[in-house]
């Protein structure tokens, strides 16, 4: 299989979870501004959903552009990928509709935690397809915003358990990390 057909059904999954995420949001029951405040937890589920979605797409398209081959492994890694990331619509809704309680915070945090991990999971069998001594492994290096990301995931699921809305906070950082493209694959673009 060419990289362009998975990055081709990758971009289609993608745009499906942004759909669906979207069309969860509800129209507000009055038509003056209270009607907004009520669905203001929604709003920032969305948003924050909207933008780790953004993320990852944005990062899969320039792992699967630095790829020069696709195997089996990799074809399994990106389908794990993108079932975790299909949570995303569902953890979202969960969360915003019951306005960040401690489960809804922790199964966030879970499904955030489940897309690091197997996003990680496809960069491995990627660089291990690529050859130890490639670019792409060169490019990629130790995994140190990687291996962070999932510690911060970590206090964030274990802080829902006591302040749910703190832990919000982390979810946040983590995106604040990644929202700039990872410069060590784009550099090579």
């Amino acid at each position: 299989m060419t990289t362009g057909r998975l990055e081709a059904f990758s971009d289609g999954v993608i745009a499906i979870i942004i759909t669906i995420m979207v069309l969860s949001l509800q129209i507000p029951t009055t038509p003056d501004w209270s009607g907004i405040r009520a669905l203001a937890p929604k709003f920032v589920s969305y948003i924050l959903s909207f933008i780790y979605v953004g993320i990852y797409w944005n990062n899969h398209h320039h792992l699967i552009f630095n790829t020069n081959k696709v195997n089996g492994n990799i074809m399994w890694s990106n389908l794990a990928f993108l079932f975790t990331l299909s949570l995303m619509p569902f953890s979202t809704a969960w969360m915003g509709e019951h306005q960040f309680k401690m489960n809804t915070t922790i199964l966030y945090g879970i499904v955030l935690m489940s897309n690091a991990v197997t996003y990680g999971i496809l960069s491995y069998f990627i660089a291990k397809n690529e050859g130890k001594n490639s670019e792409f492994v060169k490019a990629i290096g130790g995994g140190t915003k990687e291996k962070l990301s999932i510690a911060i995931y970590l206090l964030g699921i274990t802080v829902s358990f006591f302040e749910p809305y703190i832990a919000l906070v982390f979810y946040y950082i983590v995106a604040l990390m990644w929202i700039i493209p990872d410069k060590r694959l784009t550099e090579k673009e």
